[in-house]
């Protein structure tokens, strides 16, 4: 094989076949094909697409270039990915509640991209918590927890890894072939029985269209599905914040006030709907509205909870952080209200513009080595509809610094438009199945 023929045919317009795409996957893995070959070859990708069967390949060839996890649990071993959205934690919520209902989550989780928060920078907010654990502790914490949330290993989809990196400084982050290959990559490593995507769209989602979300949501459930793995994809509301909180440790509180029973009804329903469609699908609940029913009841009854708290101790973290949760998270120095400057309804709030902010307060990274600061970002963020009074807060400003404090009330003034009454819609506008 020859990178430099591989690139040429897709310039062409020719798909390698699959014997192709896996030798490019090794050489990806174990550098024989350079950084200049690896953009090219993202290009070409990019402008000319690899069809249905070449994306399937491509995310197989990546997912056999590293290890691939195999369970024997006894039980199914199920996992959810979300295409990023803001004041997303139902990672935190989920995994324990499945757990709690009998199977087990192995998920491996990313950091913050963009303007969206990352799962493994909102668990570090809890001292102690280790998100890089090696196999053997890895799966130590799922057999005893239930579940555990972890960084992807350099042993796993290791291509990805390498070509992801090279996307991100050549414009070729935007393609549906290679996003689709780079989350189901990671995902089927992991050595899955089922999936559930939760695709974004709107305001505060990488997808702004329906119509792109669909796209995307066919896309990796109908190559997962030929991958060997039984998927489903919601494509959910994102033209609000999904929990009223965005931050690392605001995050993991809203998370928490879900597993003790109350909390966001939004983050509540999302977590019942997904879990309901992966144990559906899994063959573990005899629809998808019976499965949700039995991730309500996990989380009301405290069974998640304590699933939750076994994996915050398994992982290095407090043993009581479930029980006085509060006291252990960290706490900004500067907490501040934002208050309406006149009368009027919620009409619209621009999602991407205040995790932007949230990431200029420290709460993300603007390069790659900045450190991120866990306490910083939004609390108590009204919601679309809601009627307020001139002086009556919008939301609350975590932050290090006045002056950073004084940067975050203005961006979030301009990011919540007062206006006429919105139409609302539904929390789960669609559903793409599998077969």
């Amino acid at each position: 094989m020859d990178a430099r023929a591989i690139i040429a045919g897709l310039r062409r317009g020719d798909v390698p076949d699959a014997s192709a795409l896996r030798w490019f996957a090794r050489g990806l893995a174990d550098g024989a094909v350079s950084d200049a070959q690896a953009g090219a070859f993202a290009m070409a990708v990019c402008l000319r697409g690899l069809g249905d069967a070449g994306r399937v390949a491509l995310t197989q060839a990546m997912r056999d270039s590293g290890e691939v996890l195999r369970w024997d649990l006894g039980a199914p071993v199920l996992d959810k990915h979300s295409t990023g959205g803001v004041g997303d934690c139902v990672s935190l919520v989920l995994a324990p509640a499945l757990a709690a209902c009998g199977v087990y989550v192995p998920m491996i989780s990313g950091r913050g991209l963009g303007h969206t928060g990352g799962t493994l920078d909102k668990l570090e907010s809890i001292p102690g918590f280790a998100c890089d654990l090696d196999t053997a502790r890895f799966r130590a914490v799922v057999a005893e927890a239930g579940c555990a949330i972890v960084a992807a290993s350099p042993r796993i989809a290791p291509a990805d890894r390498r070509l992801y990196a090279v996307r991100d400084v050549t414009g070729t982050v935007e393609s549906l072939d290679l996003i689709t290959a780079s989350i189901l990559s990671k995902k089927l490593a992991a050595g899955l029985d089922g999936l559930v995507l939760d695709v974004k769209v709107g305001a505060g989602a990488f997808m702004k269209t329906e119509e792109d979300a669909r796209a995307l949501a066919r896309a990796l459930v109908g190559t997962a599905q030929a991958a060997g793995c039984p998927t489903t994809a919601l494509i959910t509301d994102m033209d609000q914040p999904l929990a009223p909180a965005l931050g690392n440790a605001l995050e993991v509180d809203a998370a928490m006030a879900v597993l003790a029973g109350g909390g966001s009804a939004r983050l509540t329903e999302l977590s019942a709907a997904l879990g309901g469609a992966l144990l559906a699908s899994a063959g573990e609940a005899e629809s998808a509205e019976a499965g949700a029913a039995r991730i309500a009841e996990a989380l009301a009854s405290g069974a998640a909870a304590e699933r939750f708290g076994r994996m915050v101790a398994g992982q290095g973290g407090p043993r009581a952080f479930v029980e006085d949760w509060r006291r252990f998270l960290p706490e900004a120095p500067v907490i501040r209200e934002v208050a309406a400057e006149r009368d009027g309804t919620v009409a619209a709030i621009d999602g991407e513009a205040l995790g932007l902010a949230v990431v200029r307060l420290g709460g993300g990274r603007q390069v790659e080595s900045d450190r991120v600061n866990p306490a910083v970002g939004l609390s108590d963020l009204v919601r679309l509809g809601t009627s307020v009074r001139r002086g009556q807060p919008l939301a609350r400003i975590h932050s290090a610094r006045e002056h950073e404090a004084d940067a975050a009330a203005a961006a979030v003034r301009a990011a919540v438009r007062l206006g006429e009454s919105p139409r609302v819609g539904p929390l789960v506008r669609d559903r793409v199945v599998s077969g």
